[in-house]
């Protein structure tokens, strides 16, 4: 009888082997649910000096009653805040806003130390201010005014090197631009403010503000205590929106062009400043803020 012939048993055993390799590539290696995966985070929208994002929180539906939001910071800020305070107290009862405005830097020092969950900022935060985990929302544009007061007789405008040189004590006279023979008093901001420092990058390119005796710096960074320094031969800066509707002073123009138009010079981003990750109340605010609903609410008043 003749021994029927076939495969060796090694080759089922090989055939085995490969389907049960098969089987676990396709249930282990080829299913992305059964492998970790990798998330890459997009990289935040730049500004000038600073990382900020924008509309990073969603409009809330719902406030839980007896949150309380913080905020300090920029007096450039000072309307927004209070507008932004009534419209979201009122849109969700129980809520509470307090806000005071004691410059750009110590509404910043004041989120670091955990006194306040959100600062106003009229700068874009620094690197070392990022690096302490602080991220930024943009709030608003504005735009940067000089300003005489009413009664002072230059009535013309200025060009930015003018500007320059007057915040920099290179001209001192009125006559020197085209005005009557009088000693231009400069007003300035204090250095915690950060219309100062906006004013220092954009109109002084970086350098610094003259010292010479016509130039006093204020010890409170406050526009109506530079609006009443004023007076007949003074001039100052101060964020558009404050100084409007003021009836006591004048815009000057700069260039020929006044803070309305979309060409001025002198224009900025403001910010509201968090530290990460944001408190549900903070996270609350801020959506309403960048909301197109809060948004409306910005100027109301000016």
């Amino acid at each position: 009888m003749s021994q029927r012939s076939g495969p060796p048993p090694i080759v089922f055993i090989l055939l085995f082997l490969g389907l049960l390799g098969g089987g676990y590539w396709w249930f282990f290696m080829r299913n992305p649910t059964s492998t970790p995966t990798t998330t890459t985070t997009q990289p935040e929208n730049n500004s000038p000096g600073g990382t900020t994002t924008t509309g990073t929180f969603p409009l809330p539906t719902t406030v839980a009653s007896g949150t309380t939001v913080k905020i300090d910071g920029s007096t450039s800020m000072v309307t927004i805040n209070q507008n932004l305070k009534n419209a979201f107290e009122k849109q969700f009862p129980g809520t509470k806003v307090e806000a005071v405005g004691n410059g750009t830097d110590k509404g910043i020092q004041d989120l670091l130390a955990g006194k306040v969950d959100i600062a106003a900022a009229s700068r874009p935060l620094t690197a070392q201010e990022q690096s302490q985990g602080l991220k930024a929302v943009t709030v608003t544009q504005d735009a940067i005014a000089l300003i005489v007061g009413k009664a002072n007789p230059f009535n013309r405008g200025l060009t930015s090197s003018q500007i320059a040189d007057i915040f920099q004590g290179k001209i001192n006279n009125w006559s020197a631009v085209g005005g009557p023979s009088a000693t231009i008093r400069v007003i300035n901001r204090p250095a915690i403010s950060g219309t100062h420092q906006t004013f220092k990058e954009l109109v002084l390119k970086g350098a610094n503000f003259g010292t010479t005796p016509n130039i006093t710096t204020l010890p409170q960074d406050a526009t109506t205590p530079l609006v009443q320094a004023l007076k007949k031969d003074g001039i100052g800066y101060a964020t558009f929106a404050q100084v409007a509707n003021q009836q006591t002073v004048r815009v000057v123009a700069i260039e020929g062009l006044t803070p309305e138009a979309a060409s001025y010079p002198y224009k900025r981003s403001l910010y509201y400043v968090y530290k990460d990750p944001a408190s549900a109340g903070v996270q609350a605010f801020l959506g309403y803020a960048t909301s197109p609903q809060g948004q409306q609410t910005l100027t109301l008043g000016n």
